[in-house]
């Protein structure tokens, strides 16, 4: 009768989900003017002055917007560098 090794079963890492992408938000403070962060989303991001206009608006009027998405890494280095401006931002995973 042959031998047979029991099949082996790798077991996943704890979590296996995607790397989904990250977000870069931008949070309302009452420091900054509206023309300002509008300047520094076209300056950090490249964004045309209506894209950038349209985002600082939601950060104005909803709290808060998503201004990027990436890997973590990259949405970590956009933090630091909005943060280098002033403007208060966090990093955050996408949860769709």
């Amino acid at each position: 009768m042959g031998s047979t090794a029991p099949a082996q079963v790798e077991r996943p890492a704890a979590d296996v989900r995607p790397d989904l992408p990250w977000l870069a938000i931008v949070w309302n403070d009452p420091v900054n003017l509206m023309s300002y962060v509008t300047y520094v989303l076209q300056s950090v991001f490249g964004y045309p002055k209506a894209k950038a206009e349209k985002l600082m608006l939601d950060v104005h009027h909803k709290g808060r917007a998503v201004v990027a998405n990436g890997t973590r890494e990259e949405m970590e280095r956009d933090v630091q560098i909005l943060h280098s401006y002033g403007l208060w931002a966090t990093v955050q995973r996408d949860s769709a």
